[in-house]
């Protein structure tokens, strides 16, 4: 029943579809570290089984060899005991003939029995033979995929390394974008144009002042010369200013 049940396993596990169950996976780190682990100690089950089988396998082969080997020994036995029945048959010894007849008779009983022991154990190492060469294929595949979830996971956790990489970059990238209005240059430049708005007003207002000034003072030439004719009207004269004067 152990055996079974370790076959059991050992056929899930290799027909198992790893993509399948990554993708399935809430973590797939989590979910490849635990196939690992499961087919890291189904491996060693698994060997421990085959070890065990293999060892039954060969003193049952061993068992058969000496049951062979007893059957043809019984067998010459019994040819040497029914050669000599014959030597003493043809020297007119009857009697001592017989005796080594009924040996001859005893040892081909013994060979028929080694023999029949032999062809039980036929099968048995037939069928063990058939469970050891399932369970070698069964464990050959366990351990190619086993490979393969070490290479799935190592893939994984290299895209999980770049990834952060990545996004630690965007992030660094981000805090210093100076087009960003919320970003610490953003509010700098947004004051220094302010601060130069603030002078453009000042020196406009100033200029506008000036102006303002040399207004006055245009307006006040106007109206000298205004009074100046006045007064030459009042005098007789004329108030157009003589012209080439």
């Amino acid at each position: 029943m152990a055996k079974q049940s370790i076959f059991g396993r050992i056929s899930t596990l290799v027909k198992a579809n790893i993509n399948a169950l990554i993708d399935a996976a809430e973590d797939p780190q989590k979910m490849l570290d635990q196939l690992v682990r499961d087919y890291t100690n189904n491996i060693a089950d698994a060997e421990a089984a085959i070890a065990e089988t293999i060892g039954n396998l060969r003193l049952l082969e061993r068992d058969h060899e000496e049951d062979l080997k007893s059957a043809a020994e019984w067998g010459s036995k019994a040819l040497a005991a029914s050669r000599k029945a014959d030597e003493l048959r043809t020297a007119g010894n009857t009697a001592d003939a017989d005796k080594f007849d009924n040996l001859a008779k005893i040892a081909l009983q013994r060979q028929i029995s080694e023999e029949n022991e032999a062809k039980a154990i036929g099968p048995s190492i037939e069928t063990q033979g058939e469970v050891v060469d399932k369970l070698k294929d069964g464990l050959n595949g366990m351990k190619q995929k086993l490979e393969q979830l070490k290479s799935k996971r190592s893939e994984l956790l290299a895209r999980a390394k770049t990834a952060e990489a990545q996004n630690k970059v965007h992030d660094a990238v981000k805090s210093i974008d100076v087009l960003d209005p919320t970003s610490e240059l953003g509010r700098f430049e947004d004051k220094v144009r302010r601060q130069e708005a603030l002078a453009a007003g000042k020196q406009e207002l100033a200029a506008s002042t000036l102006d303002a000034q040399f207004n006055a003072l245009e307006d006040v030439g106007e109206l000298t010369e205004v009074e100046a004719r006045l007064a030459a009207l009042k005098a007789g004269g004329s108030s157009a200013p003589a012209i080439g004067q």
